[in-house]
């Protein structure tokens, strides 16, 4: 016998050894009735087959769990494949990043172009796939014939991922006639998958999702927006790198030839950089940059790089900290929680810096303030500026394409730019990887150098951050004159050294154990790359230490 505590019921009862989470579930009351997806087992996400053995701690969850949402994409791409497969044999799905609403595709091989009719017939079988409630079987096979089988199914893209990972066994997906592979667990069947919807759009289609992952709320999208654009901008960069995948990468690793790639793409990299420089100058009336971005997308790293390439164009970067204008710490505003929002607009003195700003412009010489943090009150130290004939504003913070921030100052004064980690590389083809774990992994990475944070610390605040950037940064980013993406080709197998130790500390009775050991099981399809030949300007030295910038 063994004892099994259910955190849905709080209670704790015996039964025999073997018994699957799906038996323990009826055993305990259905607590979640016919709703129960998977089980986090000792804090770690396990699939309703799982067979328990020893003493565990169980919470049943349904498809309100934020873990779900994972499980619902893939298990979605999963039924677009099949039906890919079905309506078109020969084609190739191809799934290339998540945008606001859902995931954009695009098919290859196909004998005609692609079609808003093809996109309706897409939606009509997957209907019918979700219907028909067929179950997502999964199997462990020896890596050798995990291969042969993908060859026969023409999943060539998943061998050179799965060969670099170098793993004995390979789990294996099965759903009808199909066979698939994901890095992640799926739901149990199709028909826990609501209805998915399909929109013609680019060069491919958008699966629309209501669980939709992340990348923004703004749901005017379309094949001119600066979001998909920036995307389309990268897979060009791969091309050029021949790069597309993380076993590709894996392979230039293992070939010693990484140094290349870091070079190539860090030089990429500053001639976006310039390039946005030169249509700054461009527009002769701008007087101030403004920056936005989410949590650890490197805009200060970018907003000093972006001030030397104006200052090669003769221009003279007034640097403007936004943090110290935060209001004085008795007027921040509460959040839902009672603890101080400092991610809100109300926070910064609005009012105080429209009219600093004001003053600059109209070439008055200003006494800045200095909030002091540890005392939450601003103070004046007799700091000055004063804006010179070639003076350009820069400014970096997540409110700077609100309208709101700099109300009192024309727009044609303004130049915006949004900075995000748009994680160009992908796993394979249906397994492309979130930008949000990017972004997550160099936050984990700067906080416990810079801070002495520990993983579970920054875990925990995440989902915090997360709901800060979907209200105040997101819905702005198409208001940006430009959109630049801070994400390295590389920077994965760089940051895989320094994460791997930081996140093996979190213990397994934290509710951050789930997220680690999820990013742990990632980082095991990425080959370690030296951070040797990182320039001391990279955006990376943000996150890693050796920076030539003082921040």
């Amino acid at each position: 016998m063994v004892e099994i505590t259910c955190k849905n019921t709080n209670e704790t009862q015996s039964f025999q050894k073997g018994l699957t989470l799906q038996q323990l579930h009826e055993l305990f009351g259905k607590p979640l009735d016919d709703n129960a997806i998977a089980g986090m087992v000792n804090n770690k996400l396990c699939e309703l087959d799982y067979e328990v053995y020893k003493p565990k701690v169980i919470e049943f969850i349904d498809l309100r769990h934020p873990l779900a949402k994972r499980m619902c994409q893939r298990s979605a791409i999963f039924v677009l494949y099949k039906a890919v497969r079905d309506l078109f044999p020969n084609a190739d799905l191809r799934v290339e990043h998540s945008l606001p609403g859902g995931v954009y595709c695009e098919i290859d091989n196909l004998p005609f172009e692609i079609s808003r009719d093809m996109a309706q017939a897409l939606e009509v079988r997957t209907r019918e796939i979700i219907k028909a409630n067929l179950r997502f079987r999964r199997q462990q096979l020896p890596t050798d014939d995990a291969i042969e089988l993908f060859k026969k199914h023409r999943l060539f893209d998943k061998i050179n991922s799965i060969e670099t990972r170098h793993e004995l066994f390979t789990s294996v997906y099965f759903l009808d006639n199909e066979v698939n592979y994901f890095y992640g667990y799926l739901l149990p069947s199709t028909g826990y998958l609501p209805t998915l919807e399909f929109e013609f759009f680019g060069n491919g289609f958008l699966m629309k999702t209501p669980f939709a992952l992340e990348l923004g709320t703004n749901p005017i999208l379309h094949s001119n927006s600066k979001f998909y654009k920036i995307f389309r901008q990268y897979k060009g960069w791969l091309d050029i790198l021949n790069l597309r995948y993380i076993g590709d990468l894996n392979q230039r690793v293992e070939e010693k030839t990484e140094g290349d790639v870091i070079k190539i793409a860090e030089a990429l990299q500053e001639k976006n950089i310039a390039h946005i420089a030169d249509e700054i100058f461009k527009c002769t009336d701008t007087k101030m940059v403004l920056i936005s971005g989410p949590s650890s997308s490197g805009k200060t790293t970018f907003s000093k790089r972006l001030s030397v390439q104006l200052q090669v164009m003769g221009l003279e970067p007034v640097i403007v900290e936004l943090d110290n204008y935060f209001v004085n710490r008795e007027q921040t505003p509460l959040d839902e929680k009672g603890d101080y929002d400092f991610e809100c607009l109300e926070a910064l003195d609005v009012d105080f810096f429209n009219q600093q700003l004001v003053d600059l412009l109209d070439g008055k010489k200003i006494e800045y303030p200095t909030f002091n943090f540890h005392t939450g009150q601003r103070e004046f130290r007799g700091n000055t500026l004063q804006m010179k004939k070639r003076s350009i504003l820069v400014m970096e913070g997540i409110h700077g394409n609100n309208p709101k921030l700099t109300a009192r100052i024309s727009d044609k004064l303004k130049y915006k730019i949004f900075v995000s980690a748009l994680t160009p590389i992908s796993i394979d083809a249906h397994n492309p990887i979130l930008t949000t774990d990017n972004r997550l992994i160099r936050r984990i990475v700067r906080d416990y150098r810079t801070r002495g944070y520990s993983a579970v610390d920054t875990i925990c605040r995440w989902n915090s951050v997360r709901r800060g950037e979907e209200k105040n940064i997101f819905p702005y980013q198409e208001q940006a004159n430009i959109m630049f993406n801070s994400a390295l080709i590389f920077e994965l197998g760089v940051l895989k050294t320094y994460a791997e130790p930081i996140l093996r500390a979190v213990p397994e009775t934290s509710e951050a154990y789930s997220v680690a050991t999820n990013l742990l099981k990632f980082f095991t399809y990425v080959q370690p790359i030296s951070d040797r030949e990182i320039p001391p300007t990279s955006i990376l030295r943000e996150f890693l230490g050796g920076s030539s910038f003082i921040y």
